[in-house]
């Protein structure tokens, strides 16, 4: 995750609450929560929270921070709800603060236990608008596949709409379905091409589960192209809800293209039709490879 430089101007305390403001953006962007959904989930005012990611925060803070400086420990260390902090694992920790994007992939595999047997299940991911539905449809007919799309089975697993998840338990519990339904539907089809929801990428262990039993891809478009599909879906939600919408939907673009850049290939759909796109994913193997055994 990318962060500004600090301004050599400002005090350490003015850059680290900047710092601070800047990565809770990122990470609700990365979420795909807006500003007023957060401050109710967190119980907070919304005037709070645009004042903590201007980068004027609560003073609070910085006394945990001062506290960690004069320990030598960064301020992660202090305040995550792990029970046991071994010493091997505050080095791991350490060690991976430094590392650069392909040292940690290496460790990922290592943790995942190495090479992963060949996937019986494909998963299309990418934001809303990127063509999952139209291409998963269409690709899993053409496989002899089901086509899955996880939101229906969420729902499933919940005994429930989506709204009202959200309405009971608000995200967390929305994620927890998420998780129970993928792993449920994994097991229920052999095989299948699957349309997981955009923001699936943003849950850490949901994502690595499925990027262990899927062969994914990335279906990418461009910000404009996202947002005209789903009005043309009759969807007018993301321009009625506030003036900001396309700046948001970049952002969010934005902050998640790292994750989605770590399924198995990307396929650009941007003016491209669904037939020219089919054709692609079939040509590829690992596509072909998942295809009903005659």
């Amino acid at each position: 995750m990318s962060v500004p430089a600090s301004d050599a101007r400002q005090s350490p305390t003015d850059a680290y609450l900047a710092l601070l403001g800047t990565r809770v953006r990122q990470i609700r962007a990365r979420r795909g929560m807006s500003r007023r959904i957060l401050a109710e989930a967190a119980g907070i005012s919304e005037r709070y929270l645009a004042q903590l990611e201007a980068g004027k925060g609560n003073a609070s803070i910085l006394v945990l921070q001062a506290i960690a400086r004069a320990m030598h420990v960064a301020l992660d260390d202090l305040v995550e709800d792990r029970a046991a902090q071994g010493s091997d694992y505050l080095l791991a920790r350490e060690r991976l603060r430094g590392a650069d994007e392909d040292a940690i992939a290496r460790v990922l595999d290592g943790l995942r236990g190495g090479t992963r047997p060949a996937p019986r299940h494909l998963a299309l991911i990418g934001l809303r608008g990127a063509g999952k539905s139209t291409l998963g449809a269409a690709l899993a007919k053409r496989l002899g596949l089901p086509f899955v799309e996880l939101v229906q089975e969420i729902e499933r697993e919940a005994g429930m709409a989506v709204s009202e998840i959200f309405a009971r338990g608000g995200q967390t519990t929305y994620r927890r379905f998420e998780r129970a339904a993928l792993a449920v539907s994994l097991e229920r089809f052999e095989r299948a091409v699957f349309a997981v929801g955009g923001s699936l990428v943003s849950e850490p262990e949901t994502y690595d589960f499925l990027l262990a039993h899927c062969c994914t891809v990335w279906l990418k478009a461009q910000p404009g192209e996202h947002m005209e599909r789903v009005i043309a879906q009759g969807d007018y939600r993301p321009m009625a809800e506030h003036r900001d919408a396309m700046a948001d939907l970049k952002r969010i673009l934005a902050e998640r293209s790292s994750l989605y850049a770590r399924a198995d290939f990307t396929l650009d759909t941007s003016s491209a039709d669904v037939e020219d796109c089919l054709n692609t994913l079939l040509a590829h193997p690992a596509v072909r490879a998942l295809a009903t055994p005659n």
